[in-house]
């Protein structure tokens, strides 16, 4: 079988071809002389302009001086992964391996797999990170995911392909901090109003597979409970109180090793939300449908299973929609900073407020509060105020003397 790969050093013939009739007109081709059979294998790709065109030439060419085979030069990361998975994953233990090769499957493939190796940045890696903790994917996950990515690009690296590792980035942890700490700024990642929840629930639920109404539901519980996604699907029958309208919020779906798992929510602490006359007929038409069982869950997909962040995202095509919507910003977790700017909005007491959302630091609800503008113009009356009034000398006041008289004494 004739080689695929060039030499090292070999001489790559170049040529750009327009081609009107193809949406990226413009061809370009690399083709060399295999020294062992005398054929002239090739490689071409289409292009937008001229100069990608030529770009590309000169990447290959760049590539070929290292020996770096055309076929390998456009794999995309998922190809590439998978074809130095055991070079990447040398001298890793075997219980090491489970947590890599599970971040590569269920988070690196799904997430930036589809890009070239070479296209693989600083940004692009951020990104993504950034992305897996919007999914509220574990610390350790995150760790994991991102050392197995780590290693593939190493590989990269070692073979040519790239210069540096993109993968090498600093500082996820302390945005996994600020997501746990719910931002410095979550007011702006709110949705505006009902309208805007509504719309963007009945947009997910039409692109959804079978027009499945149930993401519908989901997203408009999660916002108006201001609570999380893996916390909406942990809901269970006996968890409601229909009388009261209250909810026992005290356990979440999450993932773990093996699959998704049911635990305590984040923090361990209980609480109990209230459900608003707006989502009072969505939760009494979930109860009359589900099975009598206290356990029975109130939410589920289409098939019945357990619903998380990802699922949701990918079930309701979520970054399309919310980008059509004109919402690039938003992610799933918005729907809970949602849920509590509005309930901060209409005035419910901070301590209150941050019993609902679980917080752990009275600071973290405070992110929540917002003055409205009269009470703005009355702070700035008061100090006006202060400042025109009589005023006292200035300085410490001095401890007024007692007044001149007769003093007991104290006899031993």
């Amino acid at each position: 079988m004739s080689q695929q790969n060039p030499p090292i050093g070999v001489k790559l013939s170049t040529d750009i071809e327009f081609r009107p009739q193809y949406t990226n007109p413009y061809r370009a081709r690399v083709r060399w002389t295999d020294p062992a059979t005398g054929r002239r294998p090739g490689r071409s790709e289409m292009h937008p302009t001229s100069e990608a065109a030529e770009q590309w030439i000169t990447d290959m060419q760049r590539l070929a001086v290292r020996g770096v085979t055309p076929d390998t030069a456009t794999m995309t990361l998922a190809e590439y992964g998978e074809s130095v998975m055991e070079l990447a994953l040398r001298g890793t233990e075997l219980k090491t391996r489970d947590p890599y090769l599970a971040g590569w499957r269920l988070r690196i493939v799904p997430t930036i797999g589809h890009l070239l190796t070479t296209a693989v940045t600083n940004g692009v890696v951020d990104r993504a990170v950034y992305g897996w903790i919007a999914d509220e994917a574990g610390r350790s996950t995150v760790k994991n995911t991102l050392a197995m990515l780590v290693r593939v690009m190493e590989q990269a690296v070692r073979d040519g392909l790239i210069e540096i590792n993109p993968a090498r980035v600093r500082g996820w942890q302390r945005e996994y901090q600020l997501a746990e700490d719910e931002l410095d700024d979550p007011r702006a990642l709110a949705l505006r109003d009902w309208d805007a929840l509504d719309t963007l629930a009945n947009a997910l639920v039409l692109r959804s597979h079978g027009e499945f109404g149930g993401w519908g539901s989901v997203v408009r519980f999660s916002a108006c409970t201001a609570a999380r996604i893996g916390e909406v699907s942990g809901v269970r029958r006996k968890d409601i109180d229909p009388h009261r309208w209250t909810w026992d919020l005290c356990r979440q779906t999450t993932t773990a090793p093996g699959g998704l798992v049911d635990k305590g929510t984040k923090g361990k602490r209980r609480r109990t939300v209230p459900l608003i006359p707006e989502i009072r007929e969505l939760v009494a038409s979930r109860l009359a449908v589900i099975s009598n069982d206290p356990m029975a869950r109130l939410f589920t997909g289409p098939r019945g299973g357990r619903i998380t962040t990802a699922v949701l995202r990918d079930a309701t095509h979520w970054d399309e929609v919310v980008v059509k919507l004109g919402y690039e910003h938003l992610r799933r977790h918005d729907l809970r900073h949602t849920g509590l700017t509005w309930m901060a909005d209409a005035g419910v007491p901070v301590h209150v407020l941050r019993k609902i959302a679980g917080h752990g630091s009275l600071t973290t609800t405070q992110r929540y509060l917002h003055p409205d503008q009269q009470s703005i113009d009355r702070a700035g009356e008061a100090l006006s105020a202060h400042l025109s009034g009589p005023r006292e000398a200035a300085g410490p006041a001095l401890v007024p003397q007692a007044p001149e008289g007769r003093h007991l004494r104290l006899v031993r």
